[in-house]
């Protein structure tokens, strides 16, 4: 059945949801699912902008079907090459044949490698600056490139102030049957999914998003329509400064992550002990995660959230805990910044951790590795008392 909403003047969403899909890219859990949005405007000219995953071919087929009523479709704007928004290029064009591809110079290079010649006598190249008249609507092109593929461009419609904004702006999670931020409670139910969204996949190029973030302060913006997750119409500057933040590498909070690596449950108890301590002394928020049971794009969102991240890690092989280890190096990859880290490490006969931890750290750009460093033999003990309490008022102290 036909399943579609207007969002705005001749504006419809024809998207849907994929709740059986377990991992996003084949690499981050999707416990709620995802959607994948298009856009249909009706004009004197009809534009879709982008397509849909494989997944849900048939219900945004139909959808579209739907929304064009018998009408031709007269251009489909390509503003994201990636699979789970182009992979139904082809349907839609041996469909609606007579349909003129837009995109930018590298989109159709990306094009030609997913589907070689598809369209070949019928695109329309644009560039930063284009524009593309439909009738009332008036498309300007913002490219994105890096956010997060070189090719991604923006539209902005100037007649009802829409930005589509490709993958920016997006979340992870089914719509639950509103397509609209303002329908859900969105701070309780999908800010932590945007920051994980946006940490793990966009998360590396801050710079890029801040690029982009400065060409749409200069947009009056009605609406954001981004690929991704529900449609903005209200509390627009509340997200665009959660992207201010992310992508600056700001805290969101000066909360406490603590993140600890356990074989027998020793350096565990270290760390639920330590944790105590934090939250009493300092009043803070503290979160504790299991780094080999937590997936690491839940602690990478953690990270770029809190202002302080303390470790704690055993000693393997002479060397990081393997899950600690694999952590530190999607940390480097996503160019995480401006944050503080205290480290302690748990060691039975030659303690080694810790000292390569802050190697790893010290790679990161603008962070700060608290000096004190909590050194554990085989189990925290009363002795340990001491030590402790004067690692916990370093991490507080900074």
């Amino acid at each position: 059945m036909v399943n579609i909403r207007e969002i705005t003047k001749d504006t419809t969403w024809l998207g849907g949801s994929d709740r059986r899909l377990a991992l996003f890219e084949n690499l981050f859990p999707l416990p709620d699912g995802v959607s994948y949005n298009s856009y249909l405007i009706r004009d004197d000219k009809n534009v879709l902008f982008d397509t849909s995953d494989a997944s849900i071919a048939g219900q945004f087929l139909e959808n579209l079907g739907g929304a064009l009523a018998g009408e031709k479709l007269d251009y489909i704007v390509i503003l994201h090459m990636e699979p789970d928004h182009c992979a139904e290029i082809a349907d839609v064009v041996t469909r609606y044949p007579d349909v003129q591809l837009v995109g930018g110079a590298q989109t159709f290079k990306f094009l030609d490698q997913f589907f070689p010649g598809l369209g070949k006598d019928s695109r329309l190249i644009v560039k930063e600056g284009d524009t593309l008249s439909t009738g009332n609507h008036t498309f300007h092109f913002v490219t994105a490139p890096m956010v997060h593929w070189p090719e991604v461009l923006m539209a902005y419609d100037d007649y009802t102030k829409t930005l589509f904004s490709a993958d920016a702006f997006g979340t992870f999670g089914a719509l639950d049957g509103g397509i609209f931020a303002d329908d859900h409670d969105f701070e309780k139910e999908y800010l932590d999914e945007a920051r994980r969204y946006y940490s793990n996949i966009v998360g590396k190029y801050g710079p890029q998003v801040q690029a982009v973030l400065k060409k749409a302060a200069g947009l009056d913006i009605a609406m954001i329509a981004p690929l991704h997750g529900p449609v903005w119409r209200k509390d627009i500057p509340w997200f665009i400064d959660k992207y201010q933040k992310w992508s600056t590498y700001t805290p969101e909070d000066d909360g406490i992550v603590v993140i600890y690596g356990s074989l027998y449950g020793h350096t565990e108890s270290a760390a639920e002990t330590a944790a105590a301590y934090l939250r009493g002394k300092s009043g803070k928020d503290v979160k504790v995660y299991d780094v080999s049971k937590t997936h690491s794009s839940y602690l990478v969102s953690e990270i770029f959230r809190a202002s302080k991240i303390v470790l704690f890690c055993p000693t393997y092989n002479n060397g990081i805990y393997l899950p600690m280890a694999a952590l530190l190096h999607d940390l480097s990859a996503l160019n995480v910044q401006n944050r503080t880290f205290a480290v302690a490490e748990n060691g039975t006969w030659a303690p080694a951790a810790g000292k390569l931890i802050k190697e790893e750290l010290a790679k990161l750009k603008n962070v700060k590795v608290i000096e004190n460093m909590l050194t554990i033999k085989s189990a925290l003990h009363p002795t340990d008392q001491t030590a402790l309490e004067e690692f916990v008022d370093a991490v507080i102290k900074e």
